[in-house]
C-alpha cells in the first residue's frame, strides 16, 4: 500500500521535473507500491527535510534548551543538530531522553566542557582546567559515534574567562584525535576571533558567522574579513547561528555582498530566543532571503549543505529505494517586521512557510510563528 503525493514543484533535487512520488508502507519512495492514498500538495514546494545544524534541544537537562517539538517537525525541520547543550557527563541521558526518543533525525556536537549548558552562562562550562576532562569526552564519542557529528566549543570571554583561547586549542585537538569537525562559536574576547579563527581546518564550523559584537565580528577589520573570505574558499563552514545575541541585519548584508555566503543557516534555538527575534529556522530563512541570498542559496543552506555535513542524504532524495524526508512549504507575499540579534528591524515581503513535513510514512502538519503570530 503506497502513498501518493502529487502537484509540487521540487526544489533541491537532482531531478526538478518529478511531480509525484510514491511512499510503501516501510517509508521508501517505490515506482512499484499500490497506491492507496493521495495527497495533494496543492502547488507547494517539495525540498529535502529542512536541516537546522544549530540548536539547543536537552530540555531538562539543559536550562536554556527547548523540547525537540518547539524546534522540529512543527516547524518544518526534520533534522537538527544539537550545538553542545550536553558535555560528557549527562551525554548519556541527552541520548536516551532526547536523541532516541525523537521522530525527527537529531545528531549531536558534543560540548568540550563537562557540564554542558546545564545552568547556561550562569555556570560556564569553561571556568578552568578542572571542567574539560579528555579522557571521559574520548569515551563518550567513541561509544557515541553514530549520532555525535563534531565538537564544540564556546570562545568567548563570558564562557572562557581569563582562559583566552585556550580551551578552543583543546577542543580542536581532541576533534583531531576523534576525526571529527569543530564547531566554534566566536564572540565577545578573549579570545579575538583571529586567534580562534588561526587553529580552523577545512571541514570546521564556525556558528554566529554574521553577529556584530564588538571585537568579535569578522566585520571588525579589512584583514579579519579577508581571512574569513580565505578560510571559506578553503573549506572552513560559516554558519549563521542567529540566537539572542549574535546576528547582525548590517553584518550578514555586508558580508554576502562582499562574497562571504553562508555554509548554512540555522537558529540557535533556545528559550531565549524562540519567542522571538529567532521563533524558528522558516523566519530565520526569510531574513537571509531579505538580506540578499537567493532562493535556491536559502533552500541550499537550509537543506542539502547542513544534510550532507551530517552524513545524510538530500539531493537524490527523489530516487526510487530512498527514506522519505521531506519539507512541503510555501513561498508566500508578506509585509512583516522582523528583528535581528540586536532590536535592528528589516521588512520581510516573502516568507517561507511550511505546511506538513514527511519522514517515512509519518506526516505532520508545520506553520511558522513569527511577529504578530501566535503560539
Amino acid at each position: 500500500m503506497g502513498l501518493k503525493l502529487t502537484n509540487f514543484k521540487t526544489v533541491g533535487f537532482d531531478d526538478p521535473l518529478v511531480t509525484s512520488v510514491v511512499i510503501d508502507e516501510q517509508g521508501y519512495l517505490s515506482d512499484t507500491a499500490t497506491v492507496t492514498e493521495t495527497i495533494d500538495c496543492q502547488g507547494s514546494y517539495l525540498s529535502p527535510g529542512w536541516t537546522d545544524l544549530h540548536v539547543h534541544v536537552w530540555h531538562g537537562g539543559s536550562d536554556v534548551s527547548v523540547r525537540p517539538a518547539q524546534a522540529g517537525r512543527g516547524t518544518g525541520v526534520t533534522t537538527m543538530a544539537d550545538a553542545g547543550s550536553a558535555g560528557e557527563a549527562a551525554f548519556h541521558g541527552f541520548r536516551e531522553y532526547v536523541i532516541d526518543r525523537e521522530q525527527e533525525t537529531i545528531k549531536a556536537f558534543l560540548n568540550i566542557g563537562s557540564i554542558g549548558l546545564v545552568a547556561c552562562n550562569r555556570v560556564p562550562e569553561l571556568m578552568d582546567v578542572r571542567f574539560i576532562d579528555v579522557d571521559r569526552t574520548m569515551a563518550v564519542i567513541e561509544a557515541n559515534r553514530d549520532v555525535i557529528c563534531g565538537i564544540k566549543v564556546r570562545a568567548s570571554g563570558v564562557i572562557c574567562g581569563n582562559w583566552g583561547v585556550t580551551p578552543a586549542k583543546i577542543a580542536k585537538r581532541v576533534a583531531e584525535i576523534a576525526g571529527l569537525p569543530l564547531m566554534v562559536h566566536v564572540g565577545e574576547p578573549p579570545p579575538l576571533i583571529d586567534e580562534v579563527f588561526d587553529i580552523l581546518t577545512p571541514g570546521d564550523v564556525v556558528t554566529h558567522c554574521f553577529n556584530g559584537k564588538c571585537c568579535g565580528s569578522i566585520r571588525d577589520t579589512k584583514a579579519l574579513f579577508d581571512q574569513a573570505l580565505d578560510m571559506q574558499q578553503r573549506g572552513i563552514l560559516m554558519d549563521v547561528g542567529h540566537g539572542v545575541a549574535s546576528f547582525d541585519f548590517e553584518t550578514a548584508r555586508l558580508s554576502m555582498e562582499e562574497g562571504l555566503k553562508p555554509f548554512s543557516i540555522s537558529t540557535d534555538m533556545h528559550l531565549w530566543n524562540v519567542n522571538g527575534p529567532v521563533y524558528n529556522l522558516a523566519t530565520t530563512m526569510s531574513k537571509l532571503l531579505t538580506l540578499g541570498l537567493s532562493f535556491e542559496e536559502v533552500i541550499e543552506a537550509s537543506t542539502n549543505r547542513p544534510r550532507s555535513f551530517l552524513g545524510l542524504g538530500g539531493r537524490s532524495g527523489l530516487t526510487s529505494g530512498t527514506r522519505a524526508d521531506f519539507t512541503i512549504f510555501d513561498l508566500a507575499d508578506n509585509d512583516e517586521l522582523a528583528t535581528d540579534s540586536g532590536g535592528n528591524t528589516i521588512r520581510l515581503t516573502k516568507t517561507f512557510e511550511p505546511k506538513f513535513t514527511l519522514i517515512g510514512r509519518s506526516m505532520a502538519a508545520a506553520a511558522r510563528r513569527g511577529p504578530g503570530k501566535e503560539a
